[in-house]
């Protein structure tokens, strides 16, 4: 159990803290919904947490394979609902990963990819188009 205190600001904001590490991070409301728009909103929060999801099982599995993803970007972009409730309807997801995979590792990366922690945790009516590619 991992535990986290959130505190609300003012203004639209919050400041999370991460009881293990003590590491902060603040939210603010998207330009979209009354907020400034000046750091992650909570819904861009969960965007980044699927792909560093992605991208940290992938390398779990690597460590025992000898897999190093250093280097590897990626790229989330965030479909808010037009209709109510406002909620995340889509997420897509481009990964670009170093290309010295032989065809079966990129198999198992693509296989990691679909059944990560957070994706397994998502509403599955949310559309998520999830790209890795190897360059």
């Amino acid at each position: 159990m991992v535990e986290m205190n959130i505190e609300y600001t003012g203004g639209l904001r919050a400041v999370a803290t991460h009881g293990p590490s003590g590491t902060v991070i603040q939210t603010d409301a998207p330009t979209d919904n009354m907020g400034k728009g000046e750091s992650f909103s909570p819904t861009d929060l969960c965007g980044a947490a699927l792909v560093s999801c992605i991208l940290t099982t992938i390398s779990i599995k690597g460590l025992k394979k000898g897999w190093e993803l250093k280097g590897s970007t990626a790229k989330v972009q965030k479909i808010m609902s037009d209709d109510l409730p406002r909620r995340i309807s889509q997420l897509n997801v481009d990964i670009e990963i170093p290309n010295q995979f032989s065809d079966e590792e990129k198999k198992q990366m693509l296989h990691i990819a679909d059944t990560c922690p957070v994706q397994q945790s998502l509403n599955p009516n949310m559309l998520m188009n999830i790209n890795l590619s190897w360059v």
